[in-house]
């Protein structure tokens, strides 16, 4: 049952409308939403498993592909589980605080793939352009320190406006037209004048991608300027397909976000915008495995082993 209060001062709960609130559509969303929850998970958690336990996956690339599928399983199962949980029984009230833990732990996952994603740009750079320093450069004290940072930089960079966002009570309604507790969605229901609060988030939310953003393409610049210089054709063909399945996930990632969260306030279309959250949150990170695994002989190498041993 959805419940719309008008002019509304404060609430202790949200109702969440989910994928769709057609009656005609819930099997086909409730269906569509488990294919890439458990695809999704199935997928990384193999990926961190061969990562673990085969030793030849130890290395940095690997190491920061293990804390990507760490980071997408976590962002899926936040929005996802009580997507399927809700439609399984019906309930679609959340508290007011756990909206807030839901909308912060989403926004902090977020904001660390970023962050991982440009360190993986920095180690491919290494890897190409200094590559006689490489195991110096990228030793396994620095690849825990950078892995440790992405995680608190992440977290903590979206402490500021999740806590502002809390302290809001005055809501025009409480249903969300959303399957999660997504910040955009929260925006649309507040109520006053919220002009400085949505521009203070806009460009926290540009200042968060836009940095990750440089930091990731342009070591990309200094990659492909050596990679031109291989007189090699085989060599040079060797070298950007290395990195074919990195730029792939970054141009996906981020082609969703501006398309989410970037356009024009005016623009913004929640409807329309459940789909590209839908596609950031389960879409990407069930393509992750996909893209990382057929297109990299030594994680099909190490999956045949795992396989054997069974």
């Amino acid at each position: 049952m959805h419940v719309n209060i008008e002019n509304q001062t404060s609430t202790d709960h949200f109702i969440i409308i989910g994928i769709s609130s057609d009656p005609c559509l819930q099997v086909p969303a409730f269906l569509l939403v488990l294919f890439m929850y458990v695809f999704t998970l199935g997928g990384n958690l193999t990926i961190l498993l061969l990562v673990c336990l085969d030793y030849h996956l130890h290395t940095p690339m690997y190491f920061f592909l293990a804390n990507l599928s760490i980071v997408d399983m976590s962002s899926t199962f936040t929005t996802l589980h009580g997507t399927l949980i809700n439609f399984i029984i019906g309930d679609k009230t959340i508290h007011f605080m756990a909206c807030m833990m839901q909308m912060y732990i989403f926004a902090g996952l977020t904001c660390n793939e970023l962050l991982i994603l440009m360190v993986m740009s920095y180690y491919r750079h290494v890897a190409v352009c200094n590559s006689l320093r490489y195991h110096a450069i990228m030793s396994h004290r620095v690849c825990t320190t950078l892995a440790i940072m992405c995680w608190l930089v992440g977290f903590i960079q979206v402490l500021p406006i999740v806590v502002v966002l809390s302290t809001i009570t005055c809501y025009r309604s409480n249903v969300v037209n959303h399957f999660f507790c997504e910040p955009l969605s929260l925006q649309k229901l507040l109520c006053g004048y919220t002009y400085y609060l949505e521009l203070s988030i806009y460009i926290n939310g540009v200042f968060d991608a836009t940095c990750p953003f440089l930091l990731t393409f342009l070591p990309y610049l200094f990659i492909i300027a050596t990679i031109l210089k291989i007189r090699s054709e085989t060599g040079r063909r060797k070298a950007f397909y290395t990195c074919s399945s990195h730029l792939t996930v970054v141009i996906l990632l981020y082609t969703t976000l501006v398309f989410q969260y970037l356009r024009p306030h005016s623009m913004i279309n929640l409807d329309s915008n459940k789909l590209f959250s839908l596609f950031n949150t389960a879409g990407v990170p069930m393509l992750n495995p996909l893209i990382y695994s057929l297109k990299n002989k030594d994680v099909k190498t190490a999956l045949k082993r795992m396989l054997n041993r069974v």
